[in-house]
């Protein structure tokens, strides 16, 4: 089992219950808050949960004889963080990938992200089955579901975590039995009229801080969406009259509601957005009406 965010918890508590993990690969503890502490991932502190072996490589490369030497027939690979090389993938007859998108739509690093922040409806979790490039394997199992229009990034990580788990099982048990069956990506996108230029277009890559601003030039549905795709972390970042807040929450504004009015759920109305829930500077999260009264009186 390959992976390093919460994203790839269920995936491996789910392996584990059904099947021996000989071991879990997972990347190097990291400094993380004020006091730089080494923390270890989320899927480290999952596998020493239930005692099981876990290796931090740096590099992958130099590891290949070390991995072969475990006597995996199966790798599982869910939010890793880092490609795999085909000198790995040489070492099993198959590798599982765990990617939460309708393949071959937003493939790379933040797929999640992606899709609300483009305001799309449907979303779904894909098993692939692993080869040298970027999200491109075989088709294995592919799940849809629809992306609700106030989903967060949050909400969506956490259930499409769960059912990528359960998608995954199934594809274990229908490899075991015989019958899983392989799609390349390319009949897939056929089935579905999703050309190269949609597929380039909605290619993923990892966040950037400026992929974090809100552009109030910008289509007000579009920075609610920019908010839900960032919520609850990192979070949107924007500035409303010279201060710089992050937004946990937005919606549109609706009829009635004037810029700069106060509205019945505690939002504050700017450029046709009502913001609903800040972090000011310094301080702890808030409804947006309770930050503008305080900015008022200072």
């Amino acid at each position: 089992m390959f992976g390093t965010s919460e994203f790839a918890v269920p995936t491996l508590e789910a392996a584990a219950d059904r099947y021996d993990v000989v071991g879990v690969v997972t990347q190097p503890d990291r400094p993380a808050g004020r006091g730089h502490k080494l923390v270890a991932t989320p899927v480290k502190r999952a596998a020493l949960a239930r005692a099981l072996p876990v290796f931090e490589p740096e590099r992958l490369r130099p590891f290949v004889e070390e991995l072969r030497a475990l006597g995996a027939d199966v790798f599982v690979v869910a939010s890793y963080g880092k490609i795999v090389p085909q000198a790995l993938l040489d070492l099993v007859p198959i590798a599982f990938n765990v990617h939460p998108s309708l393949l071959p739509l937003y493939r790379g690093a933040t797929p999640l992200q992606s899709a609300i922040r483009d305001g799309r409806e449907e979303t779904g979790v894909t098993i692939i089955a692993m080869d040298a490039g970027m999200d491109t394997g075989d088709v294995l199992l592919q799940e849809r579901t629809p992306l609700g229009p106030e989903e967060t990034y949050g909400e969506l990580h956490d259930r499409l975590a769960e059912r990528g788990a359960a998608l995954l099982v199934d594809a274990l048990a229908r490899r075991e039995a015989g019958t899983l069956a392989r799609t390349p990506q390319r009949e897939i996108a056929r089935e579905h009229g999703i050309d190269e230029a949609q597929i380039a277009a909605c290619a993923t890559r990892p966040l950037r801080k400026d992929d974090l601003v809100v552009d109030w030039e910008r289509e007000p549905k579009r920075i609610v969406d920019l908010v839900r795709s960032l919520a609850p972390a990192p979070a949107a970042r924007a500035t409303v009259d010279g201060e710089t807040v992050k937004l946990l929450a937005a919606r549109l504004a609706a009829p009635g509601e004037a810029e700069g009015s106060v509205t019945s759920d505690e939002g504050f109305v700017h450029r046709g957005v009502a913001l609903l829930r800040v972090v000011p500077p310094n301080r702890a999260a808030m409804s947006a009406a309770a930050w503008r009264r305080t900015a008022v009186r200072a």
